[in-house]
């Protein structure tokens, strides 16, 4: 028996290891195959061509920058574009692409991109949103669905996923990453490169993946856009760059550049960020691509005139022009001073041909070109189905006193707010080609979910009334009009409606506008207007329930004080009144856990659950002085990382683990039982942190390294069990060496990343 089953395990090896071996040679043969049509492409090509195919300029009818470039057809026909961006439909695309493939001299197509960051036609909840689901296989399936329909309206490229790890709020930009975690950031990355280009970048409905924005975005100073980063290459290493490694390990064929400094010098230009880290340590195959008019901002950076940056950005590694035309107008020039290399321009411009090649257009420019596909795959049936129930998903129930929610689908209700009969702001920010038009409305979702409740509406207060936010964000967009009644009568007509109503149920938040690129804030309350209003119904005595919109986590410190319930929702998407509705009534149970911290005040932030204990760390109790901690605050958040109620309850025991000691290349299995104590079947998402106790740097005070997201009927209990190795502890020491240490560890595990029980082991080399 043993003889036969050393036989069985040969001839598995054997086959699997003959698997590998083909898929390489298959491989080996198609980047062969790929290599000599390049050549012989690129053999025939000008240094004009070559230099126009490193050309991304912005064409059609929705830019998102101050510039929208002029004589496109007449550089398409010349060859001197690679790709273009925010155009799509099959008729735009089509035109396009035969000025390309039929008048140009060696007839090569083009690149369509375009922001499809949460969805295309049907759109999904922001990132941020999305994030708070902790579930990949959803993630994954947004993008998968964004990818198809972007496909058959034309595009071969999305900018996303952006992974910057963001700690700030006040950075508008929170709003379209996945929060502050870097093992959470890069699991979703991955999923986010998988949806979007499949297995393979051949098949029909695959569009490239660009990560984004390589690096360190989402730290920049006082959460001000576009504005320094500057950090130790510890943290750096530890921190902010997993997301983006992971992404480009999945796969994903393009990045992009930040508008950030790093060290000194800005990411567009900066030759260790895209050439010694990017391409030398981590294989990145795939091509560069600046972010808006990058290029030429670094004259502003204070880098030289637009000659000078655009030679700096190509020898740096930035392969492709976004807008600026630096590359086409100076580098020919600049390679006739001898200032850069005609084979810097070759490798370049090989980059993007593999691109398209891979893409299969060379094989059929008009592959995503399919005016019968748009037609039944955007805003399906079944795409909305979905987008409803992941934004159900996303969302996060932050308070629930007394069980207010789920409603009673008897009682009466005031719907009260500037965002409940509200279609505009539901898609939020970054839904670049959705129609907002299409979304349902809070009011028209409770009515589908509810049709017997007895639902009574009142405006309560515009959306915004500061003369200068709602100047700035009009001007781009946000649409808002003051009502004629003033703000008292508003007020009053709300009062009188919760009156007489069971419950309010009060949505309020931001404009979608106010989040996103270029809407850094420094005040994250609730609007004064809105917040009047929200008090002005607390003194009725009425229950409240609390329904958030918002891009960012907000200062909720009085809500939370005064308001019953709280519901999270962030911009849901297409369907997000339905997915709302569904919550607040119970036919979805919210299981959605934060994946950015809450901060009580913005003298807070940055504000972030794997932060550094100090040689004077404060417990959080003692009134000694001369300890880390504000005078006038706690230090602790409103609302920690991880942190998501249920309608139901769920009891941890405590950590078992199977052995007290590791040793290298052996496992520890930690075990909790979860029971669902509460009323209603629900999901949980069960944390794993990790703590290195002593090390030979400063280590944080707890790290995300697993989660499980499970389901549990009332009354159900589960042994959930986490599988802790040697790599967990890993981290990149001063030496930049990624490596554990000899020492002790603490093992924390629970619903949040607060309410955890504790166990310890140690670990030795």
């Amino acid at each position: 028996m043993k003889t036969k089953t050393s036989l069985f395990f040969l001839a598995a090896l054997f086959s699997a290891n003959s698997l590998v071996a083909q898929q390489k040679k298959a491989a080996s043969a198609t980047d062969q195959k790929m290599n000599t049509f390049i050549d012989n492409l690129m053999s025939k090509m000008t240094v004009d061509e070559k230099i126009g195919q490193l050309n991304l300029p912005a064409v059609g009818f929705d830019v998102t920058g101050p510039i929208l470039s002029q004589g496109v057809n007449e550089k398409i026909e010349k060859g001197l574009v690679g790709g273009v961006f925010n155009t799509f439909t099959p008729q735009a695309v089509l035109k396009l692409q035969k000025l390309a493939v039929t008048k140009s001299r060696l007839k090569i197509p083009l690149l369509f991109g375009y922001d499809v960051v949460h969805g295309h036609k049907t759109i999904f909840p922001i990132p941020l949103g999305l994030s708070a689901s902790w579930d990949m296989d959803l993630i994954e399936k947004s993008a998968r669905i964004a990818a198809r329909e972007a496909s058959a309206d034309g595009l071969n490229w999305t900018f996303s996923p952006m992974v910057d790890i963001a700690r700030d709020p006040r950075w508008g930009r929170i709003a379209e990453g996945s929060g502050e975690d870097p093992y959470l950031g890069s699991l979703i990355g991955a999923a986010m490169v998988r949806g979007y280009q499949t297995n393979s970048l051949s098949n029909k409905d695959a569009i490239m993946a660009c990560v984004k924005h390589f690096a360190l975005y989402g730290a920049a100073e006082g959460g001000r856009d576009y504005n320094t980063t500057d950090m130790s290459l510890i943290r750096m290493y530890n921190e902010y760059l997993p997301p983006y490694k992971a992404a480009i390990d999945a796969g994903a064929e393009t990045v992009m550049v930040s508008f950030n400094d790093i060290n000194g010098t800005p990411a567009t230009a900066n030759k260790w960020l895209l050439t010694d880290l990017l391409r030398k340590d981590w294989g990145f195959k795939g091509f560069v691509v600046s972010d808006y008019t990058g290029v030429s901002e670094l004259i502003a950076h204070g880098l030289g005139d637009l000659q000078t940056v655009s030679a700096r950005s190509l020898e740096a590694g930035n392969d492709m022009d976004m807008v600026s035309e630096g590359f086409l107008t100076t580098l020919k020039q600049s390679l006739k001073e001898k200032k850069i290399t005609e084979e810097v321009i070759d490798m370049a411009c090989r980059r993007i041909l593999e691109s398209k090649y891979k893409l299969g257009l060379f094989e059929n420019p008009y592959k995503y070109v399919n005016e019968e596909l748009a037609k039944t795959e955007i805003l399906s049936a079944q795409n909305r189905l979905d987008a409803k129930n992941i934004a159900a998903a996303s969302m996060v129930l932050l308070k629930n006193n007394n069980q207010l929610l789920p409603l009673k689908r008897n009682a009466k209700i005031a719907l009260i707010g500037p965002l409940a009969d509200n279609k505009r702001d539901m898609i939020g920010n970054w839904s670049a080609a959705g129609d907002w038009k299409k979304a349902v409305s809070v009011i028209e979702g409770l009515k589908n979910a509810a049709p017997d409740m007895e639902i009574t509406y009142a405006k309560g207060a515009n959306l915004v009334d500061n003369p200068a936010i709602l100047k700035q964000i009009n001007a781009n967009g946000a649409d808002i009009t003051a009502d004629a009644k003033s703000p008292k009568q508003l007020i009053d007509e709300a009062v009188n409606a919760a009156q007489k109503a069971d419950i309010a149920v009060v949505v309020l938040g931001e404009s979608a506008i106010m989040g996103g690129e270029a809407t850094s804030r420094t005040n994250l309350d609730l609007l004064p207007n809105q917040k009047d209003l929200l008090k002005a119904l607390s003194a009725t005595g009425k229950p409240i329930v609390l329904v958030l919109m918002n891009s960012r986590p907000l200062t909720l410190e009085w809500e939370d004080a005064n308001v019953p319930a709280i519901l999270e929702t962030w911009f849901s998407g297409t369907e997000a009144g339905n997915a709302i509705a569904d919550v607040l009534v119970g036919n979805y149970n919210p299981s959605g856990k934060l994946t950015a911290t809450f901060p009580r005040n913005v003298g807070q932030i940055p504000l972030y659950y794997n932060h550094k204990s100090t040689g004077r760390p404060y417990d959080g109790i003692s009134n000694e002085k001369f300890k880390s901690r504000y005078i006038d605050s706690s230090n602790d958040p409103l609302y920690p990382f991880g942190f998501g109620l249920s309608y139901t309850f769920f009891d941890f025991s405590p950590i078992k683990l199977d052995k007290s000691a590791l040793k290298s290349g052996q496992t520890i299995q930690a075990t909790v039982t979860v029971k669902n104590t509460g009323k209603f079947d629900g999901h949980e998402i069960v944390q794993l942190y990790l703590q290195d106790i002593y090390g030979s740097v400063t280590r944080p005070v707890k790290e995300l390294k697993g989660f499980q997201k499970i389901f549990l009927k009332k009354g159900e209990s589960k042994k959930i069990t986490f599988t802790i190795d040697t790599e967990m502890l890993k981290f990149y020491n001063s030496d930049l060496k990624f490596a554990a240490e000899s020492g002790d560890f603490n093992v924390f595990i629970g619903s949040n990343s607060r309410d955890v029980s504790t166990a310890k082991f140690s670990f030795k080399l």
